[in-house]
């Protein structure tokens, strides 16, 4: 029988000595690469504990945004939406009332009828200005409308109801959304005379917050159309909106502010938007909203969503950007740790789990610091200055790190060109997903053509 070969380093006798060397049963582990590969992929995961965190910051600062927004909204004005002018009739009517346990009974009740204008043009001025909360600005305007309506004659309309329409308690309407920021007194001028409105409104059927005044009419008004005219000052912030009850409505917006977002239920027949700022138009038919030129019962639902008009918008969301930002932070990562692997690799060096944390911090950093200095100095300018701060940082610690120009000169240029792509990415939102994937097919080639030649079995050695 074979004898093992003597080892006298296991022997009972010399593991015993004072300065023996104790044999190494895990530096097999501080050797293998798969091992070291899995703990760098561990750490990037618990990198992500902090992106995390960079995001639930981002949306805290939207948030404080946001406040600053409402609060100035509070005592200037917020988001206007003209509605009207209408007419509002009460009539009686007789209902089937539910008194529970199977119980009904008949009861007579006041509804309304409503009666839109035949034709309607609203002109509008907004002048903005840019108001300051704190760090944050606010665009705000103040609104000159000429509103003009003409209503056909009442006689016939609603033939079903028509016999128990109170003519005489009729009332003429007008919805604004936000009565605090009127800035005169309203009235509409109807047949030389100044009917001057007062708040709240008969019914809310249609209009939750607005404007009446009492409109009787006898049989000889009834007979004829009638025109009438009505002037609105008033303060407004972030929309200005218009609901088209005419049976031709025809609408127009300028302002001086350069960054317009035409929104609601129809963009401007035409639109012209230069640096001094825009103008639009707008041409509704009736035939184009769900809701007839008279009807009773509720429709405010059907009218709210038929309103249009224009936003007055700032032109740059650095949340929105760094929120995007945020999402690449796994690649910037991964990208940045795949340079430290394969110098790793390539150059036989050990580079600590420590060093690799380090790193992946400082790449954390960067959006913090893009979040704070967007807020002074915008998006773009921050995120050339947190790029080259950033990338900076890395490549001086990672001179020392890895000993050598050409490594530290390789992982240079990738930071560049990861941060580079990830700016391309973001600005380019309409072609981010065609950008975004050929970008990391790219990456995956040069990351395959690059470790197609190591020998992983033997790399730890």
């Amino acid at each position: 029988m074979d004898q093992q070969p003597h080892d006298p380093a296991r022997t009972p006798e010399y593991q015993n000595l004072p300065n023996a060397p104790r044999p190494d049963r895990w530096g097999w582990m501080h050797r293998s690469m798969t091992v070291r590969a899995i703990l760098v992929a561990v750490l990037v995961l618990l990198l992500m504990i902090p992106l995390l965190m960079v995001q639930d910051l981002i949306m805290e600062r939207e948030y404080r945004k946001d406040d600053a927004v409402r609060e100035v909204s509070s005592t200037w004005g917020g988001s206007q939406t003209i509605t009207g002018p209408l007419i509002t009739v009460p009539y009686q009517a007789t209902v089937r009332v539910d008194l529970g346990d199977g119980k009904t009974e008949m009861r007579n009740v006041t509804q309304y009828a409503h009666f839109l204008p035949e034709k309607l043009d609203v002109t509008s001025t907004l002048d903005p200005e840019k108001r300051h909360r704190g760090i944050y600005d606010v665009v705000v305007y103040k609104g000159h409308m000429e509103v003009s309506a003409s209503f056909p004659a009442m006689n016939g309309l609603l033939p079903t109801t028509a016999s128990a329409l109170k003519w005489n308690e009729a009332s003429l309407c007008l919805g604004i959304s936000d009565l605090r920021s009127i800035k005169q007194q309203v009235s509409a001028k109807l047949d030389g005379k100044n009917l001057a409105f007062e708040p709240g409104l008969p019914s809310d059927d249609i209009i939750a917050s607005g404007l009446s005044v009492n409109l009787p009419m006898d049989s000889a008004s009834l007979s004829k159309p009638f025109n009438m005219t009505i002037a609105l000052e008033l303060n407004g912030s972030g929309s200005f909106r218009v609901v088209p009850v005419g049976r031709n409505t025809s609408a127009s917006v300028h302002s001086t502010w350069p960054d317009p977002s035409f929104q609601g239920a129809f963009l401007p027949d035409s639109s012209a938007i230069d640096a001094s700022g825009f103008t639009a138009h707008w041409t509704v038919l009736h035939l184009n909203r769900p809701y007839p030129q008279e009807f009773t019962g509720s429709r405010n639902m059907e009218l709210e969503a038929s309103a249009f008009g224009a936003d007055l918008i700032l032109p740059v969301d650095e949340y929105q950007k760094s929120t995007r930002a945020a999402k690449y932070g796994l690649m910037l990562i991964v990208m940045v740790f795949l340079v430290f692997f394969f110098v790793e690799v390539l150059q036989k060096l050990r580079i600590h789990p420590i060093q690799y944390l380090l790193v992946g911090l400082a790449l954390c950093i960067f959006y913090t610091l893009l979040i704070a200095l967007s807020e002074h100095i915008g998006f773009s300018k921050a995120y050339i200055g947190s790029a080259l701060a950033v990338i900076g940082l890395v490549v001086f610690y990672a001179r020392s790190v890895f000993k050598q120009m050409k490594a530290t000169q390789l992982l240079g240029m990738v930071m560049v060109l990861v941060f580079g792509f990830m700016f391309t990415v973001i600005n380019q939102e309409d072609y981010a997903l065609l950008i975004g994937s050929i970008g990391l097919f790219i990456v995956l080639a040069i990351v395959m053509a690059v470790s197609r030649k190591i020998d992983w079995n033997r790399a730890g050695e």
